[in-house]
Parts: C-alpha cells; structure tokens; sequence
C-alpha cells in the first residue's frame, strides 16, 4: 500500500540526548535503549472516517517519538497497518450504499493528504489488512498446530488461557476486560466459547459478505491477529514499540501481543507498550459512534495552516486526555504567528540553550509543553529586544522543523 511523502529532517547541531518512555506494561518512564535500529509499530486506522483530531493526536505523537529518536542518532524501522477489512467498515458500506472497497480507498487517501499536511514522518512499511491476508492465514494455521485455538461453527479463535502475560499491559480487571472487549469489536456473549475474552483470529465466509481463498479456507480475519502478523513480518519477533491510543491498550495491543508472542515464543512482544491519550469535543471523548469529530480536512480546506493544528496538538502532552476547543486552535495560531515573526528577524537571541532545553525535555517523555514554552520565551524576548545572533532565528526554524515536525 501506498505511504505519503518524507518531511525534511535536518541534522541539528550535537546529538540528541536518549529518550525515556511511559511503558502501560511496567507502569513507569524508562529509557528506551533501543540499539542502533529501534523498531516501531503505530496501530494504524479503520478507513471509514478519516481523519479526526483524535487521529491526528496519536500519529503526531508518534511522529514526535521517532524524531526525538531520530535526533539521538538512533535509526528508525516505522511498521503502520491499515485495517482496510472489518465490520465496521463493512456496516458503513451497508448504511452508505456504498461499495467497501470505495470506501476504504478513499478515507486511506484522505488520511495520507492529512498526514503529509501535518508533516507526520511516514513509515517504512504501510500495510493494509487484505494484502496481508495469505500471511496471517499462514500465521493461524501455525497457530492451530501448536494446539492454540479451537474451532466454534467454522470460525477459529484463540485461547488466551495459554498466554501467560495476557492482562500485563493493561491492568485490567476481568469485569474492566469484558466491558472494553464488547464496546471495541469482541464477542464476549457468544455461545460456545471456551473463555468470553477468547478473540477471533479467522471468520468463515458469510453470506453477502467479503472472504478469501486460503490454506484456511475461505474467510477472513479478526482485527488483532491482522496486527500481529504484520509487525512480525516487517520487524521481527520482538520489537521495541507497540504504539496507539489508549482506547487500543485493550482489548487489541493485548490480544495482538498475546498472539505474536504465541507465534514466536518470545516474550514481551514489544520492550514499551505506549499510548496516546483520548481527545474529547463537546463533552464527550471524540469517536466515530458518538458523531462528535473534527476533521482535519475540514479545517484544512477552511484556510487552517497545518501547522496550527499541530500546535495545537503539541500543546498537551501526549499521554493526558483534553478537550478541542476553538480557543485552543487560535491559541496554536497565535503561537504559529509569534514563532515566525521571531524567526524572521535578521538577528536575535542566541539559541544553543532553546535547543538544549528542548532536548531535555522532549528525551523525558515527550514534554511538547515545556518545549513550546521555551520556544515561546526565545520568540518573545528576541522581538522584545532583539539580539546579536543572527544564526539564532536559523537554528530555531531547524529545531521546529527536526524535533517538533512545525514548519515555520
């Protein structure tokens, strides 16, 4: 599948410091280590409503990690999947009188526009669900050798009684599990099944429906095992990021996990689970059911600089759940005009420190916050009373632009 094009990353000066991550699994920010190679799977969208803010939150949040890894000299294997076949895009092609396929290819589209807009770094491998089919039949198949599934009326699921680490990354508890396991795709009430939380790994074609030829016959998959043979097929068995949104911790990161660590043997999966906070608008968390979106599109084709959305997003930090608001859009505005008038000055205050600083915070974490507030004080000074520096407002733009992804 198609990705996007590369935004410009600039070398800055020196080397980045080496960046410390939230891990869902061990519940603390540690250092990433990654080697020489770092190894990143981004959960990647159901196309059928794309792109929301909600959306944008999570790839920019990614996009800022692998920058920051980027700029510690770190070398960077990015895996995104799209999940090109499932119900929910099956149930917006029933509503809509729409063919699915039609619909898949276009929001996949609108998705890449928007992340090329907000100058997200692509990944290496973007890979849809349905050219990844013959692979994860193969994986199932696998699977049921190593007696870890079972058949219920044609369909194949997995046990998770077998996985040891199964609940490691989210901490739920068993109630918690089968609440987030129904609201988010899974079958908990299904007659039949050995263990409520059992996921699907293999649908048996059903009328009217889409399904493929396979070593399994004819079908199709569930939503996680597609994650997992994916991220194994482009990075290997053990990765060192398994990365989406927080609303993804369960039921998918830990049944994607659970089954590729089935697959391999190997155990954990991913070195960090880590997961971007929820957006809400009006309320209420933004999500494709409850209608409540704001698409980066729509604000793009009303005259939003990219890069305004951007600020706005960057103005929280990656993990806390906030709200949209329009003040918080003109608030990135004002950010955005202030940011380029400085930069635009002849010479200004000198800026080894706002680099420094910058790297120190973005290496704990990703604390976009304190990095905005201490661009925003060079900004502010060096227009308040200029400065003898006239490479300051060059390496400025440089480090917005290789560190934060903000083209000014």
């Amino acid at each position: 599948m198609q990705s996007w094009s590369q935004p410009l990353v600039s070398k800055l000066p020196g080397i980045g410091r080496d960046l410390a991550l939230f891990d869902s699994a061990t519940q603390n920010v540690r250092p990433t280590a990654p080697g020489e190679v770092a190894k990143i799977y981004v959960c990647g969208i159901t196309p059928y409503d794309a792109t929301h803010i909600g959306h944008a939150n999570t790839y920019v949040a990614f996009d800022l990690l692998i920058r920051t890894w980027l700029d510690s000299g770190v070398q960077v294997e990015y895996v995104q999947n799209v999940t090109d076949i499932d119900e929910p895009l099956l149930e917006r092609a029933v509503a809509t009188g729409k063919d699915w396929r039609e619909i898949a290819d276009r929001e996949t589209a609108l998705f890449r526009e928007d992340m090329q807009a907000l100058s997200v770094i692509a990944p290496a491998h973007y890979i849809g669900a349905v050219e990844s089919i013959p692979q994860i039949a193969e994986h199932v198949l696998g699977l049921q050798a190593a007696g870890k599934t079972y058949a219920l009326e044609g369909d194949i699921y997995f046990t998770i009684a077998k996985s040891p680490l199964f609940g490691s990354i989210s901490h739920f508890s068993r109630d918690e599990m089968l609440s987030a396991f129904a609201e988010h795709g899974g079958d908990p009430t299904r007659p039949g099944k050995l263990n409520a939380l059992d996921p699907l790994l293999w649908k048996t074609q059903r009328p009217n429906e889409p399904a493929w030829d396979t070593v399994l016959g004819c079908g199709r998959p569930g939503w996680h095992i597609e994650c997992s043979t994916i991220a194994l097929s482009y990075l290997g068995n053990q990765i060192d990021v398994q990365g989406g949104g927080s609303d993804l911790k369960f039921p998918h990161h830990e049944m994607s996990s659970a089954q590729a660590e089935s697959i391999t043997g190997r155990e954990p999966f991913a070195r960090f689970y880590v997961h971007s906070g929820m957006v809400s608008w009006q309320g209420h968390k933004m999500s494709k059911s409850r209608g409540n979106l704001v698409f980066v599109s729509t604000l793009r084709h009303e005259g939003v600089d990219p890069m305004s959305i951007r600020l706005a997003l960057l103005a929280h930090h990656y993990r806390s759940d906030w709200s949209w608001t329009p003040q918080g859009l003109e608030g990135a505005q004002a950010r955005l005009e202030l940011w380029r008038a400085a930069t635009s000055l002849p010479s200004a205050r000198a800026a080894e420190s706002v680099l420094d600083r910058v790297r120190e915070v973005m290496s704990d974490d990703l604390h976009t916050p304190g990095a905005l507030d201490t661009i925003d004080n060079w900004a502010r000074d060096s227009l308040h009373s200029g400065g003898p520096d006239s490479s300051g407002p060059e390496l400025i733009k440089n480090l917005c632009a290789s560190l934060l992804g903000v083209y000014l």
